[in-house]
């Protein structure tokens, strides 16, 4: 298809982005500075933490409200993603000061996205609908898994969403409510990375990166839905944190253990581990993620296998780069094991 602008006014864009980067910056320099981050839920390292400092998990409390009060005023066809998001952040928030169960967490996440589907469907097979609802189900907890290092998952968000934005505004098929919901989620993800780029004040939690894994869904959804974007885009987009999380959970199923507890697998775990540190992991992520969203965007305009044939050249090229932090590991491991032997 051919891309188009939106008639939308550049400095309405400019308010939705600047209100919600400063009021995320905002609330969290406010729990910061008030103390009430460690008590709302605050993490604790133990052996399989990348980080050795108690460190509060109260993002969500700045992206989450920030992107409902955005989605509820600048794009109420959204209300029912916003109050789903609101919704899973409140059980989220239970979950990151008590613990919850992974059955009722799950239950929670099923709920959310299957009345999505069911109250807003897309002229599709149910069977294709289905198989997005667990698709997207599947998304929402990977984000989670993916909230592990120093900017990761806030720099996918950032990203992630603006890319979100741009295809909504630039499709055949405009959406400018969506645009604006996802500059929101973007601009709130970017006054969250203010405190959680390395070295890490705040991070994200189950109450922000639930929230967030839910949105990249619904709102890839939504955009899929109305015609924006075709069905690969919201993958492609956000293809470094499924093809990562996918493949981790593929390895430890295949070994018989339990998914859902907490591990240091990951490939962008094992970056931090063998010495590319926070930092550096979250710029090459950086770089990573926004080449693929300029290929997902560059693709709309291709035909139809032309599109399909980006998507499976830059799944190849995911796969190189997995290979080559797999090999980089190897050798990491062989020198401490070499060096415990001295």
């Amino acid at each position: 298809m051919q891309m188009q602008a939106s008639p939308m006014a550049p400095w309405t864009l400019l308010i939705v982005a600047g209100a919600a980067v400063c009021a995320c910056a905002a609330i969290l320099h406010l729990l910061l500075r008030t103390g009430l981050a460690w008590r709302l839920a605050t993490d604790i390292p133990n052996d399989r933490s990348l980080h050795v400092r108690p460190t509060p998990r109260v993002g969500g409390w700045g992206i989450v409200p920030v992107a409902v009060v955005a989605m509820l005023l600048a794009a109420p066809s959204l209300w029912f993603a916003a109050l789903a998001t609101a919704f899973l952040a409140a059980v989220s928030q239970v979950d990151d000061r008590r613990g919850l169960p992974a059955r009722v967490r799950f239950a929670a996440h099923a709920v959310a996205v299957i009345a999505l589907v069911a109250l807003f469907p897309a002229a599709a097979p149910w069977w294709l609908l289905c198989a997005l609802a667990f698709l997207m189900i599947w998304l929402v907890n990977l984000y989670n898994f993916m909230d592990g290092a120093d900017g990761l998952a806030g720099g996918m968000a950032l990203f992630g969403f603006a890319g979100y934005a741009a295809a909504a505004l630039l499709s055949d098929h405009p959406m400018p409510e969506l645009a604006l919901a996802s500059l929101a989620v973007a601009a709130a993800a970017l006054g969250f990375l203010f405190f959680n780029f390395h070295p890490a004040r705040i991070f994200l939690g189950d109450a922000g990166s639930i929230s967030l894994g839910y949105l990249a869904g619904a709102l890839g959804y939504w955009g899929w839905r109305g015609g924006a974007w075709p069905i690969w885009f919201p993958a492609l987009v956000f293809a470094p944190f499924i093809g990562d999380a996918s493949v981790t959970l593929a390895r430890r199923l295949a070994r018989g253990e339990k998914f859902w507890q907490a591990h240091r697998e990951h490939y962008y775990q094992r970056m931090v581990r063998s010495g590319v540190g926070h930092a550096g992991t979250a710029w090459a992520w950086y770089a990573i993620m926004v080449i693929g969203i300029g290929l997902a965007l560059i693709a709309l305009g291709r035909s139809a296998a032309a599109q399909w044939g980006i998507v499976a050249g830059w799944a190849a090229v995911l796969v190189v780069i997995g290979s080559i932090v797999d090999l980089r590991w190897r050798r990491f491991q062989s020198t401490l094991s070499k060096q415990s032997e001295v």
